[in-house]
């Protein structure tokens, strides 16, 4: 059985022009131990989707889906109160910008501890043990110290790493990590991406990994899904999409890597509707 699964998953918000539908019809699973790459151009509706599977979308979102199911629960059934006690714990998330994520009035320590006290019985002494223990798996230095210290006071590569910490506090089963790289230098993006390969692979932990590079889709995807303006174009395997990409925007968006680069036009909107149709 999938760890998630999603059916027809429909999101759409209200605006001052009306209804605007930001996903349509998307589905997609993924299973414990499994990499899920979803991968497309900002727009395309890969973090709305996952905003609507913990609940987090503004009151202005309303989400329809025909399956919406981790480990057999339904979340659109489940009770504000069922659905805290599974986010958070069972399903955890690594959010975009990690500094503007960071409360930053508070220590870091202090934030890790929201999560260890929502969702544990440590006491006070054994949830400050977690804390440092946490912050020597993602290599922070000097862990003691760090959770004593406000965000401001860390570079970017050091609050990622402590969105990490906070995201895996309480040994989810899915962890989403939404462009878990982004505004990072390209050694920080690679120390970050191994830091998250290694922690998937020792704790079998599904992994829904956002992105719009193909690179990092190539270097931890086991299986990929392209969205384009809030549809799903094509899933494959990742050698599968890299050899044989069946769809016309998952070519564009290889053909956009630096490799692949032949000096030809980019491709325009047109080109991605070929009377192919969605996905594929």
């Amino acid at each position: 059985m999938a760890l998630l699964e999603i059916e027809n998953l429909t999101v759409e918000f209200d605006t001052v022009e009306g209804r605007f539908r930001a996903l349509d019809n998307v589905s997609y699973s993924v299973n414990a131990g499994e990499v899920l790459a979803v991968v497309g151009e900002s727009g395309s509706g890969k973090s709305v989707a996952m905003l609507a599977v913990m609940g987090l979308l503004a009151q202005n979102g309303h989400v329809w889906a025909d399956k919406l199911v981790f480990e057999g629960r339904d979340l659109m059934t489940m009770s504000d109160k069922e659905r805290r006690k599974v986010i958070g714990k069972d399903i955890s998330m690594i959010f975009q910008e990690p500094i503007a994520s960071l409360n930053p009035c508070f220590t870091v320590g202090y934030q890790l501890d929201e999560a260890l006290v929502q969702h544990t019985s440590l006491n006070r002494k054994e949830r400050k043990d977690r804390m440092v223990e946490l912050m020597q798996q993602v290599g922070m230095p000097e862990p003691e110290k760090a959770i004593k210290k406000f965000p401001h006071q860390m570079s970017g590569g050091q609050c990622q790493r402590v969105m990490i910490a906070m995201a895996i506090a309480c040994s989810p089963k899915l962890l989403i990590a939404d462009e878990p790289t982004t505004a990072l230098d390209v050694t920080i993006q690679k120390q970050i991406l191994d830091l998250l390969m290694d922690l998937q692979q020792k704790t079998g932990m599904g992994l829904i990994m956002i992105t719009h590079d193909m690179g990092v889709v190539a270097e931890t995807a086991d299986r990929v899904i392209v969205q384009y303006k809030g549809k799903k174009m094509e899933e494959a395997g990742v050698l599968e999409l890299f050899e044989s990409p069946k769809n016309p925007y998952t070519r564009a968006l290889l053909s956009a890597l630096p490799e692949n680069a032949t000096g030809n036009r980019l491709p325009t909107v047109s080109d991605f509707h070929d009377g192919q149709g969605g996905a594929h």
